[in-house]
């Protein structure tokens, strides 16, 4: 990640730097040990992505961050580029005030936070049929101010557990267990307020005033990496697609951080999955733990069988195998790719144009490249064109790509890919049975 600070140029940072590749692999990397924290925490698939992404995002702030205090680094005391190895040198210590000194306490709080998560789940299921109680770990490591609300007892719905279900710090051990109404009645809704407030009387900002189960987050919006508005903005409270982040107009570096952060590929992905994954629609919904791509499958999609179509190749291969095998490439190598419904009707009962894939975020159609041929690409290109056209004309759609899967390399010819690009074609991704991708644009 420094190396990729290291080559920037001009003489002011850039926040686009954190869509970098090398950043990205660095939030992802930064991500997944949080992840770690709560691995075997018992709760829903659904919670579980949902503060994965949280983690995502925080590891994103947290290193457009780090790279902004890094890069004054890049001078010395001339107000000269450094050579590389000192000025990795030089940021040693961010490095280890980040990644071991902070990371240490943020790894506990996101652990607290997905244990207590787990059981807002729990809790749910019974609703109000019993009180919740607020329990420290009675020992002589308690905070002192919340050992104030240690014994606060309240029903589930009460908005007091909106603020100050635990964690309620840094290294906070506290919980909630669930107790019978019988036996322990509920306390005074005010004064349990006022004996919350009191226990978070440190917490000036606000920013541990949150419920990790409620908001499905695994750290609040509001943190040591982001604004104090940030508890108010409509694109961290939630999202859906992405839509609001590729509208919004940042003012502020840090904005403009997250906005970018919220529309990199593989936080957009860990949304997409979430979405697929709870659609009974798509069948064999995965996301990749390395590279975060994700794929899946409508149950629309035609499929064909050995029996019902020629086969390719020695491995007598169908279309619909060399179609799981293109996408299974993408998605190793971090892109989203789905197979898509192709069997939608309109009003009047016609068969809807078509695409294959949803690939990125675009409508795709896959080709297989199974003959070598002196204008077989040509020709299936142009095949291709003509379907785009009809594709975005009917549809409204502004769809300009093709995926050409190439399970014999040797057909691959990018003279004749690079004499259909156009207008109607814009771009054409490879994919080669190799795992190589090649994007050929315009």
């Amino acid at each position: 990640m420094m190396k990729s600070l290291f080559n920037e140029k001009g003489s002011e940072f850039r926040v686009e730097l954190v869509a970098d590749p090398a950043v990205q692999e660095f939030v992802g990397a930064h991500a997944s040990a949080l992840d770690s924290a709560f691995e075997k925490v018992d709760m829903s698939e659904a919670m579980r992505r949902r503060l994965t992404r949280s983690n995502y995002i925080f590891s994103g702030m947290k290193a457009f961050h780090e790279l902004h205090e890094a890069f004054p680094s890049l001078l010395d005391e001339n107000g000269d580029r450094k050579p590389f190895e000192r000025f990795l040198n030089d940021v040693q210590s961010i490095d280890k005030t980040y990644n071991a000194n902070y990371l240490r306490a943020e790894y506990n709080f996101v652990a607290a936070s997905a244990e207590m998560a787990g059981r807002w789940e729990q809790f749910m299921a019974d609703g109000d049929r019993y009180n919740l109680q607020y329990r420290t770990q009675h020992d002589d490591k308690v905070r002192p101010e919340h050992a104030a609300i240690d014994g606060v007892t309240l029903p589930l719905s009460d908005s007091f557990w909106e603020e100050f279900y635990p964690p309620n710090g840094w290294n906070c051990r506290c919980t909630v267990v669930q107790v019978r109404k019988s036996k322990c009645p509920a306390t005074d809704h005010d004064e349990a307020m006022r004996l919350g407030d009191e226990a978070l009387q440190r917490d000036t900002k606000g920013m541990f005033r949150f419920n990790a189960g409620k908001e499905g987050k695994s750290v609040p919006d509001y943190n040591p990496y982001t604004v104090s508005r940030c508890r108010n903005c409509d694109i961290a409270k939630g999202d859906k697609g992405g839509k609001l982040a590729r509208s919004f107009v940042p003012d502020n570096e840090v904005c403009k951080a997250c906005v970018l952060i919220r529309n990199s590929r593989r936080c957009a992905n860990k949304e997409l999955y979430d979405r697929l994954k709870s659609d009974p629609d798509y069948l064999d919904v995965a996301m990749d733990d390395k590279t975060g791509g994700v794929k899946g499958i409508h149950r629309g999609h035609i499929v064909h069988s050995s029996d019902k179509e020629n086969t390719f190749f020695a491995e007598k291969l169908t279309s619909t195998d060399l179609e799981l095998l293109c996408q299974d490439i993408l998605f190793r190598k971090g892109h989203s790719c789905i197979l898509e419904n192709e069997t939608q009707l309109d009003a009047s009962g016609l068969q809807l144009p078509q695409l294959d894939t949803l690939t990125d975020g675009e409508y795709i159609d896959i080709r297989a490249i199974t003959e070598n041929g002196k204008n077989t690409i040509r020709n299936a290109l142009n095949s291709k064109k003509k379907q785009l056209k009809n594709f975005n004309r009917k549809t409204g759609a502004d769809c300009h790509s093709v995926i050409l899967y190439f399970h014999d390399p040797d057909m691959f010819d990018e003279g004749q890919i690079i004499n259909q690009l156009g207008q109607t074609l814009k771009s054409v991704i490879c994919v080669f049975k190799n795992g190589t991708i090649r994007n050929i644009t315009k």
